[in-house]
Order: structure tokens, then sequence, then C-alpha cells
């Protein structure tokens, strides 16, 4: 299976949007004293995650990392890729005047080689690894409940490295299993939270009808990675700023969060390029 594979959901859009669109209004109380006098924050770096454009990437490497630079962007997440050098990759991301903080690493890969990994990560620059995705047979309370300390050794070898671990989700981590558990809290509860922090997906969580700023409120500074991708009103993925997502209210907890990267993500653009643009474009002009 892909890890991206796009579900399909019959659950109704207002559902998983009124959950992001209220949460100004209903959650978050209004600013008092300093707050309400502070100018607004914008955002000062923006990255976006390779995967984005992985197809242009496969016949066009160096000329579609020029043309995410070209689109104005600060920072980029990787995929991993163990048969590019990765100095080849930090080479041309300075030249370019990209920085890359974060890199996805599959589990396979973290199990079965993790040294090379840290190599590769410190040498491209990376501060995070991150484990994007669990195939559709390890996502068992049981396998969970064995990851839980996988991931916390994994973590400690990353912090031993002076990079960070952490672990992206998608919506089914939000389902409840077999005994009822939502696998996503129970991680929360378990893991290390100095071993292993979280990279929030906007749209997944939005699609699973949970409500970000509880998470953050709930476990300030587990929060340091974001993808930020929106959702159209037949609930896929859409350019960011073409949705119905209210990131400016959940973009105004970053700092109760922990949140200090910021990377747009589009699984399924019919035109990478011009999805990131509009992207980024509508991003610059956020206030919060």
């Amino acid at each position: 299976m892909n890890r991206r594979t796009f579900l399909q959901s019959s659950v109704a859009l207002p559902a998983a949007v009124g959950a992001l669109a209220g949460f100004s209004s209903g959650k978050l109380p209004e600013p008092q004293g300093s707050k309400a006098l502070a100018r607004p924050r914008s955002l000062e770096r923006i990255g976006v995650q390779l995967y984005t454009v992985r197809h242009l990437m496969s016949s066009d490497y160096e000329g579609t990392i020029r043309a995410v630079a070209d689109a104005g962007y600060d920072e980029v997440e990787t995929v991993w890729d163990a048969d590019r050098n990765p100095d080849d990759i930090r080479a041309l991301f300075d030249e370019v005047g990209l920085a890359a903080p974060s890199g996805h690493v599959p589990l396979g890969a973290l199990q079965d080689d993790l040294t090379k990994v840290l190599d590769a990560s410190k040498r491209i620059g990376h501060s995070y690894i991150v484990c994007p995705w669990l195939d559709e047979d390890q996502r068992t309370m049981a396998h969970y409940r064995k990851y839980v300390p996988f991931f916390n050794e994994v973590g400690a070898a990353c912090k031993e490295s002076g990079i960070q671990f952490a672990y992206h989700n998608h919506e089914f981590e939000f389902e409840p299993a077999e005994d009822g558990i939502i696998p996503y809290d129970f991680m929360l509860a378990e893991l290390d939270p100095d071993l292993v922090k979280m990279e929030l997906d906007l749209y997944w969580i939005a699609y699973a009808n949970r409500d970000p700023v509880e998470y953050f409120q709930n476990y300030p500074g587990h929060f340091p990675l974001c993808h930020i991708k929106d959702m159209g009103a037949d609930r896929e993925m859409t350019p960011v700023g073409e949705g119905q997502i209210d990131f400016t209210a959940i973009l105004a907890e970053s700092e109760t969060a922990g949140l200090k990267h910021y990377f747009v993500e589009h699984d399924h653009p019919g035109d990478a390029l011009a999805s990131i643009r509009t992207s980024i474009a509508h991003l610059r002009s956020l206030e919060f």
C-alpha cells in the first residue's frame, strides 16, 4: 500500500472543518493585557515536504529543487532516498539557499539500518528524523505497544547524534483500535516526550474530526513540526488557502504547541509547482 493512500470517507465536511473553524470563537480565550496590544505574527520561515514534488524529482531532481527555492521556500523536509549521496543533496540545498531541518524515514529503514540513517541525516543537516507511516497490517494495539519502546530507543539513538526523533500522523491513529483505545492518545501518553516528538498533519487530524488546538493545549511543547495542507468541500486535499481549514486559529497556538517548522504538503497535486506556489502565497499573507 502506498504510504499516502487517500482514504475516501462519507463523513460530512462540516464536522471536520467545524472542529477547526470554530476554535477562535469557541475555545480560545480573548487576549488580555499585553497580548491584546501585541502586533500580529506571521510565519518567518516556510517549508515544503518534498513528497509533494516527488514525481518531478524522479525525472529532474536538481531542477525540481531549484524550482522549490525559486517558489520562495526557506526549508524542505526530505523523503528518504538511500541511493542518493547525502553530501550531494546537502551541496545542492546549500547552493540554492534551502535548509533541510527534517527528513522522513520509513519504519523499515529505522529498523534495518539506523546507523546509515543517522549518518546520512547528519550530513544533509537534519535536526529531526520523522517516521511518516505505518502499513495497514501494523496498526493493531499489539503493534503500537511494540512500537512505543522501539520509538523510544530510536529517539535515544537520535538524541546521541544530536537529532530529534518524531512521528507523523495520518487519520488512522485517531480511529479506535480493537479495544477502544485511540492509538494517537496512547502514543502521546506512553512515548518519552524528550525522545519522541510529534509532527502534526493538520489535514489528517481534520479528516479525523479532531481538534489540533486541544492536542496542543493538552500536550504543550510536543509538536515542533507540522504539515500544512488544506481540505476542500469534497474532503480532498487542496492547495493551502483554497479549502476550509482555519489555519489562523491553529497557528495562533504555535507557541503552546512548540512549533518551529511548518511544511506545506499536498499528497496528490495535479500541478505540483503551481500547488506549492499557491500555498506559500497564502501562508505569507496570514497574520495570527
